[in-house]
């Protein structure tokens, strides 16, 4: 039993892994022991440092394998958000003499618009592709937007909403490479085909937070943007923290090998908060797509309900969730994936589960969220819903 804000909660339910998974036990036992035996510098030629080495081969290996890569295209880096920030500027700096030009969909991580806005600074152009009221955008569209650019940008599945983006269509009718997010779904669904980059993040699929990882596909043309560097093959400077690595690498194989059994069981978890949510709460919007989408992820929005009350509410009562978008939730400013989708932001709510998750807590959730939209539209003077 804890104490949160003057009201007992009888179980906390953490159910926001979209933002951070628990750590695997996997994971744990291989970070302890990696600690032991992976500590010295890998780059070194005495007997600790080509343990070290050795550690952080074998992680890249599995790794590779996993995302159907070859090891010497995987990169370690401090993030997901790093991973994606230099497949984006490092893919646009080595093809800055065939065009200027930088397309991405328009629900595109904020990474990834981040590093737009850099480019467009640096005197690029940078071109949003419209998406549909399901979250996913025209692969006729895009690849047509895209004819001539420097570098496309078109994530796996939508951080916020759970729709999977068309990438292997979209790969197919490019003339030019391609950059996948597939921060959300490794580890959940296949990697899909025909990217020329790819980002990804540890914390998202069981690891430790702090490693991203970046692939750069053999004969694909990219520059690092950052200072050069001896570590990870001139990509990313820094000491590789190969612990960190090899962990993430440990519950990479881990998850894998129960992804489908825990997709199953995510997914008929998620029809049923999608299925409640719209039959016991009035004036809701359960959006993305019902049936292309990520298993694990449920975004729905409540009319007349402040998103900030909702959530310390929620929190209140036991349940750690997300509000409005994915990257800006801290300062719930409007997400900028629901205003291109063009459909209801007021009152988000983001539920996203993971393999500790239970079909308990769901029905918790499910039996609280009712009543406590009904009282926090009384409290702003809305009835009669």
């Amino acid at each position: 039993m804890r104490v949160s804000g003057g009201t007992v909660a009888a179980m906390a339910a953490y159910l926001d892994a979209a933002s951070a998974v628990p750590l695997h036990p996997v994971a744990r036992e291989a970070l302890v022991a990696a600690l032991a035996d992976g500590w010295a510098d890998p780059a070194k030629q005495h007997g600790a440092g080509r343990r070290s080495r050795l550690l952080l081969d074998g992680a890249r290996e599995v790794v590779a394998e996993a995302l159907g890569a070859r090891a010497d295209e995987v990169t370690f880096c401090a993030s997901g958000t790093q991973a994606a920030q230099l497949a984006v500027l490092g893919g646009l700096a080595a093809r800055r003499r065939v065009s200027r030009r930088f397309v991405h969909s328009a629900v595109e991580h904020s990474c990834v618009l981040h590093a737009a806005e850099r480019h467009v600074a640096d005197g690029g152009e940078a071109v949003p592709v419209p998406v549909d009221r399901l979250g996913r955008v025209d692969p006729a569209a895009f690849a047509a937007a895209a004819r001539g650019a420097a570098l496309a940008s078109l994530m796996t599945a939508n951080h916020e909403v759970g729709t999977l983006q068309p990438v292997a269509e979209v790969a197919a009718a490019l003339d030019v490479p391609l950059h996948t997010d597939a921060a959300q779904s490794v580890g959940r669904l296949p990697v899909p085909a025909g990217w020329s980059l790819l980002s990804a993040s540890a914390h998202k699929w069981g690891g430790p937070p702090g490693v991203g990882v970046l692939v750069v596909r053999t004969g694909t043309r990219w520059r690092s943007p950052l200072p050069v560097d001896e570590r990870e093959r001139g990509r990313v400077p820094g000491f590789e923290n190969v612990p960190a690595i090899v962990a993430a690498a440990a519950s990479l194989r881990a998850v894998l090998a129960e992804a489908a059994a825990e997709a199953d069981r995510q997914r008929a978890l998620v029809d049923r908060i999608r299925a409640t949510v719209a039959a016991t709460v009035p004036d809701v919007e359960v959006v993305g797509d019902p049936d292309a989408r990520l298993p694990h992820l449920v975004t729905f929005s409540c009319l007349y309900v402040d998103g900030e009350a909702l959530l310390t509410e929620l929190d209140r009562r036991g349940f750690a969730v997300s509000s409005g978008s994915s990257c800006t939730s801290a300062t719930l400013t409007p997400s900028h994936v629901l205003e291109a989708m063009g459909v209801l932001s007021h009152g988000n709510v983001r539920v996203s589960l993971h393999r500790d998750s239970t079909a308990a807590d769901v029905d918790r959730f499910l039996a609280v969220l009712p009543p406590l939209v009904a009282g926090l539209r009384e409290r702003a003077g809305v009835t009669g819903l």
